[in-house]
């Protein structure tokens, strides 16, 4: 997966290419006093500030007019302390090389995302999650972080220091500071078994909640203009290893889920008609597997193919009914949707605006390949999931505002009154922040 890309002309545009921004300047700091230096100087200059990872946000949450930092140079595992049982690590670091680096210690985090190309501050900062039973978001593993605040100062938060900017700083958007180092709890390397197998969409939502219950991690993908799924159910196994054959891995992860879906979402942008017989033809493609191997090679795939995503997390008890609403909605419409519907779960956790924040939730993400027009279908979609008081990613196209997140997050008043405290002057503010925080 390409990253960030500042042009030529110094514009700057984030993976799916639907957000674009023109920055003063850009600033790459080597250090933590040269990021909160770099801060204080875009003060002085009364210019905005903005961090920016990999730009695998769909909003614009990290777009800038003013100072971009890029945080690449922030990277690497500060310490290990193997009797708390926790990494810290720089901010600007890949989650894979974090993965890699882990693994090669004999650790790992507990759960993670489909996908390890963000950065750990950037994948944090909007919510980024997997699915689990019991086991929630990449920000809920996080057990301090170190963060520079509007005038510069360097802010270190854990349960037992700072406690309230901890509580809101796991899931910031970017709105309280700069986060540059985290600290994550990690536990012994673990092996995972992935069993994956079609079902009927009828099926699973029937048995959905066996199927959760009995899973450590259950997620599943529909095809939209069919009956049909692809279910995923992760369990900590006892072994042995059991990876996917490297032949196996590069038809199926690579020539069919990358190769021939880009070509068949390319055939089907230039002719929507054909896409529910190529949708029909998808859904069947893959077979049962089952492996077993470390977790970042279980939880993570490739993803190759560029798109454009809205997620919203639904309380758990509402997903059944709003999946039945979305498929009728694409079935009595003339929408073609290409791209599979993902489910995952969360329990819920105690982030001020995490999307599962005190309330077991469900994960409906709904997608459209890049360069096809998305709104109607998204906007659809979206009344289904704002009917049911869905809270949409952070990080993914949505249309909510102020209002409707002061209703659906009991604690928003507490975050908003956290960066009045923290960043009076709105130094990191953007027009995303702003429609979605207030002024």
């Amino acid at each position: 997966m390409s990253t960030t890309v500042i042009g030529k002309s110094g514009t700057w545009r984030n993976w799916a290419g639907n957000v674009t921004a023109r920055p003063v300047r850009e600033v790459t700091p080597a250090t933590v006093e040269e990021l909160a230096a770099a801060v204080r100087r875009a003060a002085e200059d009364d210019l905005r500030v903005k961090a920016v990872g990999t730009g695998h946000s769909f909003t614009a949450a990290a777009a800038t007019d003013g100072v971009l930092i890029r945080p690449q140079l922030l990277t690497g595992i500060r310490n290990i302390d193997r009797d708390a049982m926790t990494v810290t690590v720089g901010a600007g670091t890949p989650l894979k090389r974090l993965n890699v680096a882990l693994a090669r210690e004999g650790l790992s985090l507990t759960n993670m995302g489909d996908i390890m190309e963000q950065t750990v501050s950037g994948a944090t900062s909007t919510g980024t999650h997997g699915t689990g039973r019991e086991s929630a978001s990449i920000a809920a593993q996080i057990k301090g972080l170190e963060l520079v605040t509007a005038d510069g100062s360097i802010l270190t938060c854990s349960a037992t220091e700072n406690a309230d900017v901890f509580a809101a700083a796991r899931v910031g958007i970017g709105a309280l500071g700069v986060v540059t180092a985290i600290t994550f709890a990690v536990e012994p390397i673990f092996l995972l078994t992935a069993r994956e197998e079609p079902m009927p969409f009828e099926k699973v939502l029937a048995e959905f909640d066996e199927l959760h219950a009995e899973n450590e991690h259950f997620e599943f993908y529909w095809f939209p203009h069919t009956g049909n799924t692809n279910t995923k159910r992760n369990n900590r196994s006892a072994g042995p290893e059991k990876p996917v054959p490297q032949l196996n891995s590069w038809f199926e992860d690579e020539f069919l889920s990358n190769g021939v879906f880009q070509v068949a979402n390319l055939v089907g942008r230039a002719v929507p008609a054909t896409i529910p017989t190529i949708a029909q033809l998808s859904s069947r493609a893959l077979s049962a597997r089952s492996y077993t191997d470390i977790p970042y090679k279980v939880f993570t795939s490739p993803r190759r193919v560029r798109f454009v995503e809205m997620e919203y997390a639904v309380p758990r008890e509402a997903l059944v009914d709003t999946l039945r609403e979305l498929k009728a909605m694409v079935d009595r419409s003339p929408l073609r949707v290409s791209f599979p519907v993902e489910v995952r779960t969360a329990p819920a956790d105690d982030i001020t605006l995490s999307t599962a924040s005190g309330r077991d939730s469900a994960y409906i993400a709904v997608h459209m390949f890049r360069g096809t027009p998305y709104q109607a279908y998204f906007t659809a979609a979206e009344r289904i999931f704002t009917a049911h008081e869905g809270r949409p990613h952070w990080g993914k196209v949505h249309t909510r505002d102020t209002d409707y997140f002061a209703k659906v997050y009991p604690r928003f008043g507490e975050f908003t009154a956290l960066r009045d405290r923290l960043d009076p002057e709105r130094r990191f503010q953007n027009d995303y922040l702003r429609r979605v925080l207030g002024a």
